[in-house]
């Protein structure tokens, strides 16, 4: 009695505890799934296109399944209304010229081969039963082998690999189905009508319902790429010439400004691929502006070739930022004003040039202005009115112990000899720092060169104390890893500074390339003409 008192105390607490997870689990689900629907939300809402034709493919394969589920296109076409559904989930692609180029290719490949087929069934029939099969099969491997080696060609495998696949799979179904079967020819017919369906379905859809067009997203992704250039350089100059703030709001903004420098060159350095299939796309597109202009891809590939080059620049300004060793900021206000009116002029010509392709016009014929000039003499005048900087001077010694890291704060030529004499002992050996820097940490054979010899005392002392001398090594390595190298160089706290000063030359020197190519762009493209009264704006200001 006890017994099932107790088991029916257990079930109903095994349920109560069932019921509260439950409970508890609901809000977690309703949190996974408003996090989802709005992930979604956020997806159609970056680019509404996706939503638009994500309802094109749905209204096609409506009107193609309506062949086989209404009774009289039923009977007029038959089972073979599938391949009109599988025709246009094949073939509708997002942009008008990826579609084409499927299209196209299917509807080629599948007429060719069916032609191709209906000949060589047309031979073999009146060449007898085993004459016949001979040729079919022989046809079967002369265009099998040469079809597929002809897909090894780039061009042919660029544009018309998908019709080269179709063509040989339709010629082999139709060529060894008709040896045993004598309705093939009447079935490959029926199926070339309705795959006909779903190709116009799909052109229809993509040409004229809200067409999507490779040509204008290539051309919008070039002047993004410009835009990003622009405000990468400008955040980055802002970030170098920073003064330090005390604010506990600095974490902010400084990502802020780091995902402006990180999408700003990433955009362009990933660009290629993306490039490449909107040329290739936009070549297969009818000419649809109101001139009829060809649309001149290969021209948006060299430019973006070229915008990659300069993007290389700006990733190495950048990683000026994050070096370990750093000018201290009281130099880097000598040095202030004329570097970022140079990157201020830079930004101003990238935006130029983004700004005429955006409105397809010819840029302005003063686009390297005379403050571009006067900028870069300014800089040149600066840098050579502070020579002490860049000789690595010992009067700025002071700053450059202050931003050492590790454990060493500071060493002056006394303590500096007395740990390279030290090391020396423990090792015997006359030869130089650098010498004993390469040694491995372990026993390894030393690499000797011809002024330098060790004692047969020095291998046996070391064989004996090698822990000690490893230790000792290790010590050593990690206080001289900086500061040696300071001390033998006489490094200048200024050095970093040369390397982000040159950055920005190079990329005035880059800036002519870039601006040949726009200009080569806009003379293929039929820009129109430069009007004075356009100004150039920039969004923010360098300061």
């Amino acid at each position: 009695m006890w017994n099932k008192v107790e088991e029916g105390s257990m079930e109903i607490s095994m349920e109560d505890e069932g019921s509260r997870k439950k409970r508890k689990n609901s809000p977690v689900l309703l949190k996974k799934m408003k996090k989802t629907l709005k992930n979604l939300w956020n997806f159609g809402k970056e680019d509404p296109r996706r939503v638009i034709h994500a309802l094109k493919v749905g209204v096609s394969l409506t009107f193609v399944s309506l062949l086989y589920l209404m009774e009289p296109f039923f009977k007029g076409v038959g089972k073979n209304a599938l391949w009109a559904v599988m025709t246009v989930v094949v073939v509708l692609e997002f942009s008008a010229g990826a579609t084409l180029r499927k299209g196209l290719n299917r509807g080629l490949g599948t007429l060719i081969a069916g032609s191709l087929a209906y000949f060589i069934e047309f031979v073999a029939l009146h060449s007898g039963k085993v004459l016949g099969g001979i040729f079919i099969g022989t046809a079967i491997f002369i265009i099998g082998s040469t079809i597929t080696y002809m897909r090894f060609i780039p061009y042919i495998k660029k544009n018309y690999d998908y019709g080269m696949l179709v063509f040989l799979l339709t010629f082999n179904l139709i060529t060894v189905s008709s040896y045993r079967v004598d309705t093939v020819i009447k079935i490959a017919h029926e199926r070339l009508y309705t795959i006909g369906m779903g190709i116009g379905i799909c052109l229809f859809m993509s040409l004229l319902v809200f067409p999507i067009w490779s040509g204008d997203d290539l051309h919008k992704s070039t002047v993004n790429k410009l835009q990003g250039l622009s405000r990468c350089i400008e955040a980055c100059v802002s970030e170098y010439f920073k003064e330090k703030e005390k604010d506990k709001e600095t974490s902010d903004s400084e990502s802020d400004d780091e995902e402006i420098i990180y999408k700003g060159y990433k955009t362009v350095l990933d660009s290629k691929s993306t490039d490449e299939a909107l040329a290739m796309y936009a070549r297969w597109e009818p000419r649809h502006t109101r001139r009829c202009h060809k649309f001149p891809s290969q021209q948006y590939i060299k430019v973006g070739s070229v915008l990659r080059k300069f993007g290389y620049n700006v990733v190495a300004l950048h990683g000026c930022l994050k070096t370990e060793i750093q000018t201290p900021r009281s130099i880097r206000v000598l040095f202030k004003d004329p570097c970022v009116r140079l990157a201020r002029e830079i930004c101003k010509v990238l935006s130029e040039l983004s700004e005429s392709i955006r409105d397809r016009r010819h840029c302005s014929p003063e686009i390297l202005s005379d403050s571009l000039e006067v900028a870069l003499k300014d800089l040149n005048s600066t840098i050579k009115s502070q020579p002490k900087l860049f000789l690595g001077s010992n009067l700025h010694g002071d700053i450059t112990n202050k931003h050492l890291n590790g454990s060493v704060s500071y060493y002056n030529e006394t303590n500096l000899n007395a740990v390279v004499s030290n090391h020396n002992d423990n090792n015997s050996n006359g030869g130089v720092l650098g010498q004993t820097m390469e040694q491995s940490d372990t026993v390894a054979p030393l690499r000797l060169n011809n002024s330098v010899s060790l004692s047969n005392s020095t291998l046996d002392r070391r064989s004996v104390k090698k822990s000690a001398v490893t230790g000792d090594r290790r010590r050593i390595r990690k206080q001289l890893s900086k500061v040696a190298v300071m001390k033998s160089l006489e490094f200048s706290e200024a050095l970093p500074f040369a390397a982000f000063a040159s950055l920005l030359v190079e990329m005035v020197a880059r800036l002519d390339n870039v601006i040949d190519e726009v200009e080569e762009l806009g003379t293929i493209a039929c820009f129109k003409e430069y009007d004075k009264t356009v100004e150039v704006r920039i969004e923010k200001p360098v300061d």
